[in-house]
């Protein structure tokens, strides 16, 4: 399906993520969701080509994968062409949804890649740390990267999407990396796989990430 329905409910724009009072910033939150709701009917209508079902489909799932895709980029443009590609890769593979996991898992997988897939593509965007430099010129963690991922503890009372906000503006590359471990729970050793690096690369961008995210948090919301 070329072009994709407009959702009946305007989308949100913060991303929803699970509430927390004091969200430590390392970001391990905590999937507080019940058990999978039961989709079969809608995957047989998507299945068997239903216009119906897709349209339930893309409105049920809008707003959860738009913010998944706000994780991943710096404005709302990009994001909605990131989920607009996905929804259309969800409806043409769709019959390949063996129904063993979740359908919202099995179409957040495919928004995911999606947006890798986007940065893979996109000239000076995709793993880019700084003007002059690229994320394969980084190797193992330096001892300042250890003292950060390890002493990342402070608890400071943020809302979710004051985060993900100040995440938007930290660089692809850390962006990137940070989402896969955070949010994805991928381990260092598959997001090394997944992007093309080492593991020591992928654990002093994750770092780095904390550190900025953290610079960017204390002087938006005037935290000491």
């Amino acid at each position: 399906m070329a072009n994709l329905p407009t959702p009946t409910r305007t989308p949100v724009a913060s991303p929803s993520v699970p509430e927390r009072t004091s969200p430590r910033l390392i970001l391990s939150w905590v999937n507080t969701e019940g058990p999978a709701p039961d989709h079969s009917v809608l995957v047989d209508g998507c299945q068997n080509g239903e216009r119906k079902a897709q349209q339930r489909v893309y409105e049920m799932f809008y707003g959860k994968m738009m913010a998944v895709c706000m994780r991943y980029t710096k404005n709302t443009d990009q994001a909605k062409d990131i989920l607009q590609d996905g929804f259309i890769k969800v409806f043409k593979s769709v019959g390949a949804f063996n129904r063993e996991g979740s359908f919202e898992g099995w179409i957040r997988r495919i928004v995911v890649n999606t947006a890798i897939d986007h940065f893979r593509r996109s000239k000076n965007a995709y793993l880019l740390l700084g003007e002059e430099r690229s994320i394969e010129d980084f190797g193992d963690m330096d001892a300042e990267d250890n003292i950060a991922e390890e002493e990342e503890t402070d608890v400071w009372d943020l809302k979710p999407a004051d985060v993900i906000n100040a995440m938007q503006k930290l660089t692809p590359a850390y962006r990137t990396v940070f989402n896969l471990y955070v949010f994805e729970e991928m381990t260092h050793k598959e997001i090394a796989d997944v992007l093309g690096i080492n593991i020591g690369t992928s654990k002093s961008n994750l770092a780095k990430a904390k550190n900025n995210l953290k610079k960017l948090l204390r002087k938006e919301h005037k935290i000491n």
